[in-house]
This record gives C-alpha cells, structure tokens and sequence, in this order.
C-alpha cells in the first residue's frame, strides 16, 4: 500500500525563474526505505519540505501530494504532526529547549499527552539512544552529532510512520553515522517505519535501500533498485553521476573487464561484497610498490617539516568551558606548516570544533599557548553557515563581506565572480541565503571567508552538505591556495575527503593529539577511520586509500 504519492509535483521559489521541483511524480509504498540523492541544490530539501506540510515553503506550487490516498493538505493537525517526522540537516534549526530533557518533552507536551504516557516514552527512548547521562545537560554543552540524536529521539517520541531526515550524518563521526544510520535500518525493518532520507553519504544508505531516486535540477533523473541503478550509471559512464555510487561498486566498474561489466551480473555495494569479487582475482590489483614507499614517505616528511616555516603553534593548550568542568583539552600540542592541509579528525564531542575556535583566536586556553607566526592572518568558517548571514541576497552578502575585507570595487567583483565560477553559484546570486540548500549555504558561507584572504583557512567540517562534484572543486581550490603558500586546517568526519585531499592527518582522542601522519601511514594503520577502499583492499594493498591509488 503506497503511503506516499506525488503527481506533477512543481515548484519556484518567489521571484526565481528555473524551478526547484519540476514536474516530479512518484509513489512511496508502506515499510519502503528510500534513498534520495543528487547535486547540492537538486530540489532534494526542497521535496522532503513539501512532504512535511508544516515546513512547506512559501512559493509557487503545481501539482498534488498525497498521504495514504489523503491530499496532504486535508490531513488534520494532529495527523500531520505525529504521523510525518523529520530530522533537519542543521541540528541547531530544530532545537527549541534549553536542556536535553526540555527538549524531549516539548513536542509531547504540545501534542497534549498525559505526564505518564510522557515519562514512559521518554524512559524508553532515553535507553534506546543512551540519552540517560545527558538528561539535564544544557543543550548548547551538546556536539553536533549528540545534537542530531537528540533531535532524531525527540522525532521518534510522537511514534511517527513516515520518517524524513535531510542530511543526518552530515555532523556525525564515522563510527556514530554507521551506528545513526543502522538505527534508522533497524526502526524501518522492526516497526516497518517508512523511511526517506536524503544523503551525500552514500556509503552506508546505498545498500539499505529499497529504492533510490537521483535528482538533478529538480526533475527526477533516475529511479530503481541501488542494483538496477548501478548498472544503469555504470553502463552510461557518466562521471557526474559515478560519483553518487558506493566506493564498493565504482571500484567494480574500474577494475572489471568489459564483458563482465556486461554480465549484468550482481554489482558489490558493500565492503563484504567488495572483497568477494576481489577475492581469486589479486590480478586486477596493481602493486607497485606503493606499500614500501610509505617508509620512506615519512623521513622525507620528517625532513621537509624541519625546513617548513611554521605558521601556528599550539603549545600544551588546556581548556575548559567551566571552571569546575571537565578539560575539554588536555596539554594538547599541534603545529601548523606552510603549505599544507592539515585533516583533524576524532570522535563526536572530543573537542574538534573547540580547537578550531582556540586557534581562530575567539576563546583563550587556561593554560598554554596558541601562537600565529608575525603577520600571518586566519579565516574561520564555523560549522553552522548561518551564523554568517545577515543581508537578503548572496550576492549582498558577498559585497558585504568585501567592503568588509576592504577589497577595492574592481578587485570585489573580480574575487565574487571566481568564487562564484568555483563554487558554482551563479544560479543562487539574487536568492536569500535561508531559501536555498545546506550545500549551498555552505558554499556561500566559505566564499565570504575566502574573501578576507587569510593566510589560514580554520574550516569546520566544510564538506557538510556537499555533493561529489562540489567536494572535487573545493579540493582544486585548497590545493591552489596551499601552492600560494597558504595553509588549511580542517575537522572534518570525512575520511574519504581527508584520505585523498590532506597533506597531514592527526587525531584528537582525550584531550590530546594521539597520533598523526600522512594519510597514507595514518589511515591505513585504523580500522574504523579508515577508507572504503583501504576496508576492500588491505589484504592486498594494505596503504591504498582511494581508487586510484588502486587503479
């Protein structure tokens, strides 16, 4: 029985003239997981906003939603909130309350539920999630990820059927995303809870998921099984889309010849079925002596960072927010060199973020120092992008932060349309920074950084919302800036960027610096924080990180 199905559904923005969505029909049957996907600014927010009648935007709309054979806008006020749940992609948009526990109360309590019915469900779904020590914490004390479980338990409070969530992981760790998400594949198969979730992290959801839809420019470009999509995307090798499909199956349609590829036989999604295929076929893996190299790639990096001119110190830094707290830092110690992408790592609330602010200058430590070189300048993106908006259109936002920078008017309209060609943003210009995607607000928020000209870039997990495409040109862009003699530190979950794109890794574990090196060294000697790729191949390749490091 389908619970969802949308005809023509068409929609513009005021005052924009290409269409968000444009002409989408589709069904959603009962107990379905659902995997949506495409570009930053495909229409994917968008759609799961329409399908939550309280959030939909204000515009131009053609067509019809439907919820179980209801038009949408017929449901009564209770149906739609307790029946229709969604977890937004920023944390900090959803939560309303001042401690853990006021917050999974409130929207009990506006439902009108007795206080027993209350203390029972919120008891149970404390244990679920391990919320019970977080209970009377002030939620601004939270990390993002915990923010995001927070927001996901207050959702699940209401017992909803149909579960939409943007962009979940996007502020977790690895390991929390890998165990978010099987959460998510647990409520689906045990309460046969209707999932659609919209995702750049695709690593995970891809073989959970009944059916995939890919969008693009808010029509909907594909649909099928994650296996009749595979083969599809991989008998068309078109490259804009290669890159939406698990590492597992495009590793496949590197390696494999052309006949088998024409089998159409069953493609690997996983990292278990990705080491079957290779399994009888060490042939096809090239080693070329990448794994004895590694040794060496250590002295000369050792040697090179004696020549390097360092640019920030961070000398046995120890932090807390409360005087009676707990350090949220401990006698930590990092240097930071010309020229380099330093990838800083680590899990959900080990205090990533918090060295970030430290080193842009915005908090003191208790004790130790944080130094910059003479003359040296630092950018900071924080992780929530709208922190930085307060005009009514990008292209405002844009000049403001150049007048700001003192950027003569020639060199404003110069360094606005580079950043604009890079980022891709020319189509969002006139468009108020709240009414467009994660992934775009994003971008704009790191161009009105680039716009100050530091010779530091601090980025807070700056690949969050970003599609494939977007994440390569990001890359091209750091890789530039670091052959001007710039330098780039960035916390980051993840891995896959890091692993191909930095020059350094380090991880933060109980205060501290626990371990860093090149990617290479760093990830391949991890379990967890490592690659895909590194998961498939390390029996034969134990250094190799991405496919081409494979190919």
């Amino acid at each position: 029985m389908e619970i969802i199905r949308a005809e023509g559904l068409s929609f513009n923005y005021p005052d924009q003239e290409r269409a968000s969505l444009h002409d989408l029909s589709f069904t959603v049957n009962e107990g379905e997981f659902v995997v949506l996907c495409g570009p930053s600014g495909c229409g994917k927010t968008t759609l799961l906003r329409h399908l939550k009648r309280e959030l939909k935007p204000v515009g131009t709309c053609e067509g019809a939603i439907w919820y179980k054979g209801q038009p949408m806008d017929e449901l009564t006020a209770q149906t739609a909130a307790e029946d229709i749940g969604m977890v937004f992609q920023n944390p900090e948009a959803q939560i309303v309350m001042d401690t853990v526990w006021h917050e999974l109360a409130f929207s009990m309590e506006n439902m009108g539920y007795s206080p027993t019915v209350m203390r029972s469900r919120l008891a149970e779904i404390a244990g679920l999630f391990g919320l019970e020590p977080l209970l009377y914490k002030p939620v601004h004390e939270l990390s993002g990820g915990q923010k995001q479980l927070l927001n996901l338990a207050s959702v699940l409070l209401l017992r909803p059927k149909l579960l939409l969530l943007d962009e979940p992981t996007s502020q977790l760790d690895p390991v929390a995303a890998r165990e978010f998400i099987h959460m998510l594949h647990r409520l689906n198969e045990e309460m046969s809870m209707t999932v659609i979730i919209s995702e750049h992290r695709l690593e995970e959801v891809f073989p959970l998921a009944d059916r995939v839809l890919l969008m693009e420019e808010g029509s909907l470009k594909a649909e099928g099984t994650p296996s009749e999509l595979v083969q599809r995307i991989g008998h068309e090798e078109q490259q804009q889309h290669l890159s939406y499909l698990p590492t597992a199956s495009r590793l496949f349609l590197a390696l494999s010849p052309p006949e088998e590829r024409a089998a159409k036989k069953s493609i690997p999604l996983t990292v278990r079925e990705g080491k079957r295929w290779l399994q009888g076929r060490p042939a096809l893996l090239k080693n070329d002596g990448h794994e004895a190299a590694v040794e060496n790639i250590v002295t000369v990096t050792n040697s090179i960072r004696k020549e390097q001119e360092t640019l920030l110190k961070c000398q046995e830094v120890t932090f807390r927010y409360q005087k009676e707290g707990p350090d949220i830092l401990s006698k930590l110690s990092l240097y930071l060199y010309r020229n380099e992408v330093l990838a800083i790592l680590g899990g959900n609330g080990a205090g990533k973020s918090t060295l970030l602010y430290l080193m842009a200058g915005l908090s003191k430590p208790q004790r130790g120092r944080i130094t910059l070189a003479k003359g040296i300048t630092a950018g900071y993106l924080a992780q929530n992008p709208l922190l930085y908006f307060s005009q009514d259109t990008v292209e405002e936002e844009l000049l403001h932060m150049a007048r700001y920078a003192e950027l003569s008017e020639a060199d404003a309209q110069r360094e606005i349309i580079k950043l604009l060609d890079i980022f891709q943003l020319h189509e969002v210009y006139n468009s108020h920074p709240l009414d467009i995607s994660g992934g775009q607000q994003q971008k704009v928020a790191l161009a009105m950084v680039m716009l100050l000209g530091p010779d530091i870039l601090l980025l807070d997990e700056p690949t969050k919302g970003l599609d494939p495409g977007a994440k390569e040109r990001l890359a091209s862009l750091l890789k530039l800036l670091c052959e001007e003699g710039k330098s780039i530190v960035l916390v980051t979950h993840d891995v896959e960027f890091a692993a191909k794109y930095a020059t350094r890794c380090a991880m933060l574990f109980d205060g501290g610096i626990t371990a860093e090196g090149p990617p290479d060294v760093f990830f391949s000697a991890n379990y967890f924080y490592t690659t895909v790729v590194n998961r498939i191949v390390r029996d034969w390749l134990p250094q190799a990180l991405t496919i081409e490091d494979v190919t």
